[in-house]
């Protein structure tokens, strides 16, 4: 397979939970268990024990699981023994090189490491005794959950606005969802799940505090989060996140680690990363919207732009719509492929659009230049097991 990286993507992983059922019991690592046996045989049908978190270096915790012979590991492999993670592995070998690591540390009371997890070299299909659709089995580790992420550059000071013009624009079929402290936007679907945030006040809420009771405010670990949020205020960092669930990774069949093409993460994640293409009206009046409307080709004559306009500036005033009615859904449909989202109430405070382009008043860029003091991930790919 060819290599799973791509050297013009900026996304990198921030999360991940991995799962695999091995053909023997794993070892007892924690003394508490809870066992459930057959009365009549004697015979064990599940030996459970309680999760634990293996905490790392800067209190980065991974949470670990054995139940029998199935192991679960979930947490942020690249913020492993760091203080940050505004950048990240780029690879699952990576990843799990990380998850690899941290499992030999534990064993039983004889000296039995926990397994690391292993590629998928086989596969084959399943089907319930209802007869139910069938299911693809691999051999190794299966990923449960993957986050994939970007740093999107807007520009010093312009994150909040660029924040509240992304929640106004509809992902799929989901209405995006502002906060109310206007740092994030937010579009929660059953099998995935995305966000836009303002980095900067990300790292003040939940780094800083965290730093300041370990190390104190004194310290060069703090001093280096400040350092770290000045660089992500002097770029207007928004991060750009999508979290795709196991529902999502079975369907698209990107769940087998080993088996799955790698290369396709890049390609979903680089839709989510188009949701700020239809932000292109300047301001909410009615000349320029109906004249968006022709420039972009969406209708090709005025009668069409000003009665789709005049839809706005009603949605604009309160006005309530049937979305039944098929017109509605015409002009709401024309609306939508500007940037303005009726199906959403008017809100002052989040719909005066911004005009963005790679050229004009808002800026953008995903390639986010690393200062040469950041202190990256470390690379563990001698711990992926075959």
């Amino acid at each position: 397979m060819p290599p799973a990286t791509n050297p013009s993507s900026t996304m990198f992983i921030d999360y991940l939970t991995v799962e695999q059922v091995f053909s023997y019991q794993l070892p007892a690592i924690v003394d508490i268990g809870l066992c459930r046996y057959d009365k009549r045989t004697g015979e064990v049908l599940n030996d459970t024990q309680p999760g634990w978190k293996h905490e790392g270096s800067y209190s980065t915790s991974i949470s670990i699981r054995v139940d029998g012979c199935k192991l679960i590991v979930k947490g942020n492999p690249s913020a492993v023994d760091r203080l940050d993670n505004l950048d990240g592995y780029r690879t699952i070998d990576q990843c799990i090189a990380v998850y690899n690591r941290i499992l030999r540390e534990y064993g039983d009371e004889t000296g039995t490491r926990l397994p690391g997890f292993t590629k998928c070299t086989e596969w084959d299909f399943t089907q319930s005794e209802e007869g139910g659709r069938a299911r693809m089995i691999g051999n190794g580790a299966r990923i449960r959950r993957i986050d994939l992420t970007t740093n999107r550059s807007v520009g010093k000071g312009n994150e909040r606005q660029y924040v509240n013009a992304l929640s106004t624009q509809r992902l799929g079929y989901k209405n995006g969802h502002l906060y109310e402290d206007g740092n994030t936007c937010d579009w929660s679907a059953r099998d995935h799940y995305e966000k836009a945030y303002i980095k900067s006040r990300a790292i003040e809420k939940f780094l800083f505090p965290k730093c300041k009771r370990n190390f104190g405010p004194d310290s060069d670990e703090f001093k280096y989060l400040l350092q770290l949020r000045d660089f992500c205020d002097a770029n207007g960092v928004v991060r750009m996140e999508q979290e795709l669930k196991a529902e999502y990774l079975t369907r698209e069949g990107l769940d087998w680690w080993g088996l799955l093409d790698e290369r396709r993460f890049y390609g979903i994640h680089e839709k989510f990363l188009a949701i700020d293409q239809k932000l292109q009206v300047t301001a909410m009046e009615y000349d320029s919207i109906a004249e968006r409307l022709l420039a972009t080709g969406v209708v090709t004559n005025t009668k069409a732009a000003n009665l789709t306009a005049n839809v706005a500036m009603q949605w604009m005033h309160k006005h309530t719509f049937d979305f039944t009615k098929s017109q509605t859904q015409k002009y709401r449909a024309r609306l939508n492929r500007i940037g303005i989202n009726i199906a959403q109430p008017y809100d002052a405070t989040r719909n005066t659009l911004v005009f963005v382009r790679r050229a004009e008043e808002i800026v953008t860029s995903d390639v986010l230049v690393l200062p040469t003091w950041y202190r990256k991930p470390a690379v563990h790919l001698s711990l992926v097991a075959a």
